[in-house]
């Protein structure tokens, strides 16, 4: 499910416009729900109150890391370029980001950090912060 045109972009935006629930539910489809979405979207939005998936459950982690360790965990998961063009590019494959964000939760926890707090996390946009951010679902 890759849009490789412009055109295409054209008509998958133009399905989005016209049909948003079914567009947004066909989207849905491919990250791993542990509960069903009872309704796409609710609301108005000319006065912005949306409400997207009502009902519906899911951990951002599985969907963005734990579920590609099997067919892509040697594969680059994180590409990083940082703003200093001497310092070299950093490559991340799932297998290493999974431990990385393991790790952190580890860290977390040992802190006293359990499921239902919040956490604050105050970082540059370096890849760190998405490990934090994964090690936190």
């Amino acid at each position: 499910m890759r849009i490789k045109t412009a055109a295409q972009y054209e008509e998958w935006y133009k399905n989005a416009q016209e049909n948003p629930e079914d567009f947004w539910s066909n989207i849905a489809k491919n990250f791993q729900w542990k509960r069903k979405w009872e309704k796409v979207q609710e609301g108005d939005f000319n006065t912005l109150d949306i409400k997207w998936f009502k009902g519906a459950q899911l951990n951002i982690t599985e969907n963005c890391l734990d579920r590609h360790l099997k067919d892509k965990g040697d594969q680059v998961a994180v590409f990083f370029e940082a703003n200093d063009p001497e310092e070299p590019a950093l490559k991340i494959s799932y297998i290493e980001l999974f431990e990385k964000v393991c790790k952190m939760a580890n860290v977390l926890k040992d802190h006293g950090v359990e499921k239902g707090d919040r956490v604050c996390l105050y970082m540059g946009m370096i890849p760190e912060l998405m490990v934090s951010v994964l090690a936190c679902a």
